[in-house]
């Protein structure tokens, strides 16, 4: 295994000082590292990956430095385009070093959304012409490699990527790991918002913690998993499945379970739902500032107002909520206005707190299966 600081160091004597992306499960030991020892004008936690691609390049304009960029495999989609429209040789020519999480490898078990992604990263590479290794595990062979892509970058002045297996990083402990001051755990809030809907009302719950969470709770109470469409890739992507589900069926009350980093990945989705205005779609966002499902990174949900933004794009009923009983009653406020006939479109801001189970375990059901069933469910 590679030890982050062994990695890092090698990466600063080559002089590449500036680290932009977006954490992976695979990468979260390095990026951990990253976190505690990079200084704060130097690290950035993006968006997307498609801005952690415009970001280093801006890093390279104003110092002349080769920048890194690191994401899971899945976030290839999202820097496509300013990789090949900005940093390609052919275009502004930006040296850069990008790191990639292999999920999905094929011959390595993973969950279903990981598969394709992982049988195309390298081909995905090959097709963009961005030259690739993957990377050593031994610490002995890492400065050839690193020497060897350093090479190439310098020589092209063009983007080169390691490809990261599973384990090829040795653990690190975020150091720099804020606590949230929340009453309620995530699980809990989901369970509380999940007793409060009617039987009638549809989830579509965003990539990660919460789906899983979503899905135990069903077990937990003995409920079928028709009524959720668990979002398990398409990170940032839940508030539009919700949106199109809401103005087909705008009998039915739709409620959208977001997470902080992946409704700030894509938040321009949520002025496309401000301004189609769908009446029955309620719109959580669990905001615990952090990319929890990948090692508890930080996100900025918490350094902005969510619900402002969400305001200023045309949402018109807005709640924040810290506390169990602050939730509840804004559950009971929506539900008496979807009883009422007087609902509107909904915007909810949940505090929780980082983390979640050991033992939280996975849905057992197929992507394919839990889409027939919600197709079935949805039928009027």
């Amino acid at each position: 295994m590679i030890q982050p600081k062994t990695f890092y160091d090698a990466l600063v004597a080559h002089g590449t000082d500036f680290f932009a992306g977006v954490p992976d499960s695979l990468l979260k030991n390095f990026c951990a590292y990253v976190t505690d020892n990079a200084p704060a004008d130097r690290h950035i936690i993006s968006a997307n990956e498609g801005s952690a691609t415009a970001l280093a390049a801006g890093y390279h304009f104003a110092t002349g430095k080769i920048p890194l960029i690191y994401m899971q495999n899945s976030g290839e989609g999202n820097m496509i385009n300013p990789l090949l429209s900005l940093a390609d040789p052919d275009v502004y020519s930006v040296p850069l070093l990008i790191l990639i999480g292999w999920r999905g490898e094929p011959g390595v078990h993973d969950e279903p959304q990981h598969i394709k992604q992982g049988k195309v990263t390298c081909a995905l590479l090959d097709a963009m012409q961005v030259p690739y290794e993957i990377l050593t595990d031994d610490e002995a062979a890492l400065p050839a490699q690193l020497d060897k892509a350093y090479s190439h970058i310098t020589a092209h002045s063009a983007p080169y990527a390691l490809v990261i297996r599973k384990g090829t990083f040795a653990d690190y402990t975020l150091q720099n790991n804020i606590p949230v001051n929340a009453e309620m755990k995530r699980e809990e809030a989901i369970e509380r918002i999940m007793l409060a809907a009617s039987d009638r009302t549809a989830f579509i719950s965003t990539t990660g913690m919460a789906s899983r969470e979503l899905y135990e709770l069903r077990e937990k109470h003995g409920h079928g998993h028709e009524r959720d469409f668990l979002t398990v890739g398409s990170m940032g992507h839940a508030s539009q499945i919700a949106l199109a589900v809401a103005m087909q069926k705008s009998t039915r009350p739709i409620f959208c379970l977001d997470g902080d980093g992946a409704a700030i990945m894509q938040m321009g989705g949520m002025a496309t739902v401000g301004t189609r205005k769908p009446t029955n779609l309620v719109h959580f966002v669990l905001n615990n500032g952090a990319h929890d499902s990948v090692g508890g990174q930080p996100t900025v949900g918490l350094e902005i107002d969510l619900p402002a933004i969400a305001k200023a794009c045309g949402y018109e009923r807005i709640y924040s909520v810290e506390t169990a009983k602050d939730l509840d009653s804004a559950l009971a406020e929506i539900k008496s206005t979807f009883d009422g006939g007087k609902n509107a479109l909904t915007f909810v801001e949940v505090k929780v707190a980082k983390g979640a189970r050991k033992d939280l375990g996975r849905p057992k059901s197929t992507p394919q299966e839990n889409k027939a069933a919600l197709m079935a469910f949805l039928k009027d």
